[in-house]
């Protein structure tokens, strides 16, 4: 078995950011739909230029005055003398990729960053909610994945119990890496700092890159190839299951 993709190594941190943005783009998205659906609701008659309201108040006297049901008939009523302009679309001009990027990255480190009055006590308050509504799914994904690939090869409880114990010792070092990371601002939520990323990836993959030897000693070469034919990810594994719940606050933007 082999952890080939250094990426995956960075999953849980860089999904956490990519959850905060889905969140921004859902919200903004949501915004957008109830906008257009209050400009569809009072949108005028195609056919008679009144309000939506008046011409079902329209048909509605009509159908009580035969008895029956009836169709509003264009060109009748008050309403067809109605001068008012329709409703149309913002003319404010659309948002530009940049310039789209540029609010997420402003709104991401308002949600990321921490304030400078904000102790690292609260930002764990306010994080922690978020960090494990992000990781819940995930980490359930994954513990089933291991699940399977364990059955498939022939995995002991002890031996699953042993790489649980070897495991602690590797988050440990994950951890530290991280907040190290986070602390020289190689991962920062304040800066688009791509390359600090990749490098931190790159790293944190190096570490679990490591975990590969501590396993050997616990599987057989047959378990390990066994459990990878199932498309089970040591890397993947680690990286989502690390307990990012650990980590220390980021420092307060600088010069705030």
């Amino acid at each position: 078995m082999s952890l080939r993709t250094p990426l995956l190594a960075g999953v849980a941190v860089l999904g956490l950011l990519g959850a905060g943005w889905l969140y921004l783009e859902n919200r903004d998205l949501s915004a957008e739909v109830a906008r257009l659906r209050a400009i569809e609701k009072n949108r005028p008659d195609p056919w008679t230029g009144a309000d939506r309201d008046q011409v079902a108040s329209a048909a509605d006297d009509a159908s009580d005055r035969r008895g029956g049901f009836a169709f509003p008939i264009p060109g009748r009523g008050k309403a067809a003398a109605s001068s008012e302009p329709p409703p149309t679309l913002d003319a404010k001009p659309k948002e530009t990729r940049l310039e789209r990027r540029l609010r997420r990255q402003s709104e991401l480190a308002a949600l990321l960053g921490r304030d400078p009055d904000e102790s690292e006590e609260d930002y764990r308050s306010r994080m922690l909610p978020f960090l494990e509504m992000a990781l819940a799914r995930p980490r359930a994904n994954v513990d089933e994945m291991r699940r399977q690939a364990e059955i498939a090869a022939n995995v002991t409880d002890a031996q699953s119990k042993q790489l649980d114990q070897e495991f602690e010792a590797i988050y440990g070092e994950v951890i530290d890496f991280t907040n190290a990371a986070v602390a020289d601002g190689q991962l920062t939520p304040y800066d688009r700092n791509v390359k600090g990323m990749l490098q931190y990836a790159g790293g944190l993959g190096a570490i679990l890159e490591g975990a590969e030897g501590r396993i050997g000693k616990i599987l057989s070469a047959e378990q390990m190839r066994a459990m990878y034919n199932t498309g089970f990810e040591w890397g993947e594994y680690l990286g989502v299951r690390a307990p990012w719940e650990r980590l220390r606050a980021p420092p307060v933007r600088p010069g705030s």
